[in-house]
């Protein structure tokens, strides 16, 4: 027998049992979940700084490229990535975009530019060859698109079957766009019957093409502000239908410069983002970095903007993919996200290696000639912190042709002094056969030979500005060859004097570093008023790097490419021997007593 408090009890629980199981038991209605809105998704590829890398080949080894981190390098093994996933989205959206510095940096690329131009040979440049197989939707031309001229450029652009887009370079007398500002793809997102996305897509070239090209673009072009640019034409993009903007940028993000302030900056692409609304995503190059994924929130809007950058030469494929909804008739993202792809995780192409396979053989042929004959090996190794004789071999000829060229001249009875950089600290000269591709790379851009006037103020102030590489190490405290430069400073951007004798106190602050300067294999100080002729670059002389007191009137431009002087001088004289060039002038020292 129960009480009567027990047996409520129970029918209690039995009628709250009843009610949470009867609607499964009657077949009631549940609640209804609200409908998902159906999705699409758009994949976006993207390259950059390519460089003349097509084969995974290193034309200064001769020998498949191989780095310390086993990257591999060309646009073949790109092929194969993008080829992958095409076919894996097979039936939806993807297009490839790159972001600039295509045509230069291999012996592929200058020996179409300077041994067999292809402006008047008719052959077209192997980097088009590579890319029309691979069907880009577009391209970006990069500051090195402009080192071989515009006609060569205009002809590599005629050559492609897919725009190149520079929305800021401009026609310096109608201040018109020059180039193809941008294009809108309608691309479909799905099979048959599914909507159509329309997705614009902006390029940016690098203003500083107005410091580095000077002699080829100066009177014809302008470099407009790439943050300015953008917000000029983006608005324009989406009046004209674009649902989806992507920029394709060649310009870092970090928001600085390697020149001055006299032009816009060389690496907005963080600017971009966070100063132009309307933008989704943006594709940028020029820093040679892996940035996989970034987000930089817009401060008008509050939207997130997808970045990516896919390091250099081909080593990373950049992969957006973006998730969309239509809402009312219009599209709206609901997440995007990026990540880089390796390259050494895939064969090469086939259809690309054969595309370019006799231009990549002949080029070979050519790097592969001897030039002349070594004496000793001669190594770049240490020349960023030691006199070496490979470095004075540059500095040598650079002299010996300003000197010849002035001889007679208003400028005959100036001392001549010549600056190198230490470009590559691999290359090598053996001992006996050297040949073309040694040269190549020691000396490994396509910079002319010039040369201006310089006082004895001007040096030193440049020599102050060039120690800024190093870091400050007081005397006692250890040194590292590894680290005794600062790494915000890249080695091109380090510069040393023939001519004149001198220390480097790197004990002391950047700025009071220049400690011994004296005339050539004297006591004698250099005076503040003295005269030099100085032999330097086309680059460094145009205000490449910033160094002070060099941008000014040239007294020698030939237009002469300094890397094909090596080669003449080498081959004129059959044999490299330091004992013909090499005189040591510079030392590192910490309170007058050498590093090394």
């Amino acid at each position: 027998m129960t009480s009567s408090s027990g047996a409520s009890r129970r029918q209690v629980l039995a009628v709250a049992a009843a009610a949470a199981t009867a609607p499964l038991l009657a077949g009631a209605p549940t609640e209804a979940k609200p409908k998902q809105p159906k999705t699409w998704d758009l994949t976006i590829l993207g390259t950059s700084d390519t460089h003349g890398n097509v084969y995974n080949w290193d034309y200064y080894k001769d020998a498949e490229f191989d780095d310390s981190k086993h990257n591999d390098v060309g646009v073949a093994k790109l092929a194969t990535l993008v080829n992958q996933i095409r076919a894996e989205r097979r039936g939806r959206a993807t297009l490839v975009l790159d972001a600039g510095d295509t045509i230069q940096g291999t012996p592929l690329a200058t020996y179409y530019a300077k041994q067999e131009p292809i402006t008047s040979t008719g052959e077209t440049h192997p980097m088009a060859r590579a890319m029309n197989i691979l069907k880009y939707d577009a391209v970006t031309l990069g500051n090195h698109e402009f080192n071989y001229g515009l006609p060569l450029l205009a002809t590599w652009i005629e050559q492609l079957g897919f725009p190149a887009l520079a929305a800021n370079a401009l026609n310096a007398k109608t201040g018109k766009p020059a180039f193809l500002p941008y294009v809108i793809k309608e691309v479909k997102l799905g099979g048959h019957g599914a909507p159509k996305l329309r997705v614009g897509i902006l390029g940016l070239t690098n203003p500083g093409v107005a410091i580095w090209d000077k002699g080829n673009v100066e009177g014809r072009l302008v470099f407009a502000d790439m943050v300015a640019t953008a917000a000029k034409w983006v608005p324009e993009m989406r009046r004209r239908g674009a649902d989806l903007v992507v920029i394709s940028a060649h310009g870092g993000d970090s928001g600085t410069s390697s020149y001055g302030p006299e032009l816009p900056n060389e690496n907005p692409t963080a600017l971009i983002a966070e100063q132009v609304p309307g933008i989704d995503a943006i594709l940028f190059g020029h820093a040679h970095n892996e940035v996989p994924e970034k987000f930089v929130t817009n401060l008008t809007t509050g939207e997130r903007v997808l970045t990516s950058e896919p390091s250099k030469w081909g080593q990373r494929l950049t992969r957006m993919d973006f998730t969309l909804t239509r809402e009312k008739g219009r599209w709206r993202v609901t997440a995007k996200s990026a990540t880089t792809l390796n390259t050494n995780t895939v064969v090469e192409d086939p259809a690309v290696l054969a595309a370019v396979r006799g231009q990549h053989t002949k080029t070979v042929e050519y790097v592969n000639r001897v030039v002349a004959q070594s004496s000793v090996e001669l190594s770049a190794a240490e020349s960023r912190y030691k006199d070496t004789p490979i470095l004075d071999f540059i500095n040598h000829v650079q002299t010996e042709v300003v000197t010849e060229a002035l001889a007679g001249g208003e400028y005959a009875g100036l001392p001549v002094l010549s600056i190198a950089a230490p470009f590559s600290r691999t290359a090598v000269f053996p001992q006996g056969d050297v040949r073309i591709r040694d040269v190549a790379g020691l000396y490994v851009y396509d910079n002319t030979l010039e040369a201006v006037v310089l006082t004895g103020a001007e040096v030193k102030a440049y020599l102050e500005y060039s120690a800024k590489y190093f870091v400050t190490l007081p005397a006692g405290a250890p040194v590292n060859p590894e680290t005794i430069s600062d790494p915000a400073v890249p080695d091109y951007n380090y510069d040393v004097f023939s001519g004149v004798d001198y220390d480097i106190d790197i004990a002391k602050p950047v700025g009071q570093r220049i400690t011994r300067l004296v005339l050539d294999g004297t006591d004698t100080p250099v005076a503040a008023d003295a005269r030099f002729v100085v032999a330097v670059n086309n680059y460094r002389r145009s205000g490449g790097g910033n160094f002070p007191g060099i941008v000014k009137p040239q007294v020698y431009n030939a237009q002469q490419e300094i890397r094909q002087l090596l080669i003449d001088w080498a081959q004129a004289k059959g044999v490299i021997d330091p004992a013909d060039f090499f005189v040591p002038n510079w030392k590192l020292v910490r309170e007058g007593v050498p590093v090394f």
